[in-house]
């Protein structure tokens, strides 16, 4: 029996001690066990007792051999714990299901995540049973709870409400409030965030913050009003300023930063060789960046850059877990704790060629052993998108004078809009249409677009930070086209041309998740990139451009729920549209 709501019932104890006392048959005995011990930061040896979904004992003894134990000769072998990837974004194209299974099978086995697409997309009670039934996965599974949408959204009062904040803030599986995207807001005099803030707190857990390119001064303030831990240092000397002020300090290796190298680097060159307060993340990459690995990989990286074996595999488990005050549960192997174990041919080779989690065997000598093949997302209301709407000609109306300029895949400047707005097509080579659509269809926003594509007719996707719709494009026909197949799929990520559908991929858990298996996703948006390289895309992540158009966290400009908008200024320059 897996744990249920994150801790063990008393009867469950009970037999957890009688297992030690020999009156209950242990589950799984790993003998002759090399095993890092993070307490003592060495290796040891020992036998490894598991009953259910829990180790019971780590020492000399072995039980009397039975027909009902599995007895597993670890000679050989060096057992370390999961890993933890403290901060994951569960919904770039993927779902948390088929992410967590994928995650396991290269190790990383407890998953800490972004609940920002659940606050958009259920209610409170209906997310919680979400929750539940996640929770039956061999991976384990906790949550943030967010403070703010990350947007401009037209009722933004609403949207995040005390009562909500503070249900999220008390359940056992949340672990931290954050990530503080609207900090600076904080900073100025957002008193409804910095009392949540408190709450956090006052509930013992830590608040992560989002603070790209803070100063010293920016980082004392948010110390001082609450801020424990932070993924955003891109230098060895942003490191070195978070660890002096006391942060928790994750580094990062994205998608769209793969900073974690070079970070170590220069990490090495300032003299950091303390790592107790270091944990190391990949921050919600898009599919195809996890074909190398998850924590893995991080902690390779780590081993390249000459950290210790040691101080490598506690920066991927057991840093992550005492952060977030859960060392008696993950993050080691020893009495009292989840059974996620590692099992590596070698101290310098973190890719395990076993896995157990929850007590379970997921991974057998290379092979996967997966019994939760499917979860079906319609139980929760996030079945495909239905859309009782049409889109008609005088959406594609288009007469803003500003526009947004790419300039990388994540940030964008306004510009001057001088071409011909009401033909049908843009002529200019690198300008495009660009609309951001209610998924109720009850608003619209349509601006320009310069520096995404030199060619492609559409491209729509429901797939966004919001969740609302966005339409992009150099002839209007081929978006009409392309969004009426998004419709016809339920949610998805549709490319038009010349009058062809050239690119569909389904989203059908609410128009923002697949439900296909990661590595045929993984291939997914592979075919995604080439088709967008091919007509002019010229940077590396277009799934992370989809997400970001709205994200007022980003600088400099974004075309969101309220309208264009000065995200410095915080000023709507050019209000949505009702339709």
């Amino acid at each position: 029996m897996n744990e249920h709501r994150y801790r063990w019932r008393n009867r469950q104890l009970r037999e957890h001690v009688a297992v030690v006392d020999g009156h209950v048959l242990p589950t799984i005995v790993l003998t002759n066990a090399t095993y890092l011990n993070v307490y003592m930061k060495r290796w040891m040896q020992a036998h490894i007792w598991i009953y259910e979904d829990r180790i019971v004992y780590v020492g000399d003894k072995l039980p009397e051999q039975n027909d009902t134990t599995e007895f597993v000769d670890c000679s050989d072998q060096y057992l370390v714990p999961g890993y933890i990837e403290p901060h994951v974004h569960p919904f770039q194209l993927y779902n948390p299901h088929r992410f967590a299974q994928y995650a396991s099978q290269t190790g990383t086995t407890t998953l800490i995540n972004d609940n920002l697409v659940l606050l958009f997309l259920l209610e409170t009670k209906k997310a919680f049973s979400l929750l539940e039934d996640l929770n039956d996965l061999p991976v384990s599974l906790y949550w943030w709870s967010r403070f703010d949408s990350q947007s401009a959204l037209q009722d933004e009062d609403t949207f995040i409400k005390e009562e909500q904040v503070l249900s999220w803030l008390e359940h056992d599986a949340v672990l931290q409030g954050g990530e503080l995207t609207s900090w600076p807001s904080v900073l100025k005099d957002d008193d409804r965030v910095l009392h949540w803030m408190q709450e956090t707190k006052r509930a013992r857990k830590p608040v992560e913050g989002h603070f790209p390119g803070a100063s010293v001064k920016t980082l004392t303030k948010m110390k001082l009003l609450g801020t424990d831990g932070d993924h955003e240092a891109m230098t060895g000397e942003e490191v070195f300023n978070r660890l002096s002020l006391g942060y928790n300090v994750a580094l990062r290796y994205s998608s769209i930063r793969p900073d974690l190298p070079q970070i170590i680097k220069e990490m090495n060159e300032l003299g950091i060789d303390h790592y107790d307060q270091i944990m190391m993340t990949t921050d919600g990459s898009t599919p195809s960046f996890y074909e190398q690995g998850i924590m893995d990989r991080c902690i390779e990286i780590a081993l390249e850059n000459g950290i210790s074996e040691v101080e490598a595999y506690r920066m991927a488990s057991f840093n992550a877990a005492k952060y977030f005050g859960m060392e008696h549960r993950i993050g080691s192997i020893g009495p009292g704790r989840v059974a996620h174990i590692n099992f590596l041919n070698a101290k310098d080779e973190p890719t395990p060629h076993s896995v157990i989690a929850k007590g379970k065997w997921v991974k057998r000598d290379g092979q996967s052993i997966d019994e939760a093949d499917t979860f079906d997302w319609s139980q929760h209301e996030m079945g495909p998108l239905e859309l009782d709407w049409e889109m008609d000609d005088k959406d594609f109306q288009f007469s803003l004078p500003l526009g947004l300029e790419m300039v990388n895949d994540v940030i964008l400047k306004p510009y001057p809009v001088q071409v011909e707005l009401a033909s049908n097509e843009v002529s200019t080579e690198d300008e495009a249409f660009l609309m951001l659509v209610d998924r109720d269809g009850k608003w619209k926003v349509n601006s320009m677009l310069k520096g995404f594509t030199t060619s492609l007719g559409a491209l729509v996707s429901s797939y966004s930070n919001t969740g609302d719709l966005v339409l992009i494009g150099k002839r209007k026909q081929d978006m009409k086209l392309a969004f009426q197949r998004m419709k016809e799929l339920g949610g998805g990520i549709v490319l038009a041309h010349d009058g062809e559908i050239i690119f569909e991929l389904p989203l059908h858990i609410a128009g923002m998740m697949s439900e296909k298996p990661m590595d045929q996703l993984i291939e997914k948006e592979k075919e995604l990139k080439k088709l967008l390289s091919e007509h002019g895309f010229p940077f590396d992540d277009p799934v992370y451009t989809l997400l970001f158009l709205s994200s007022t966290h980003l600088p400099f400009i974004r075309i969101t729920p309220k309208g264009i908008m000065d995200v410095k200024k915080k000023e709507v320059l050019f209000p949505a549209i009702m339709r």
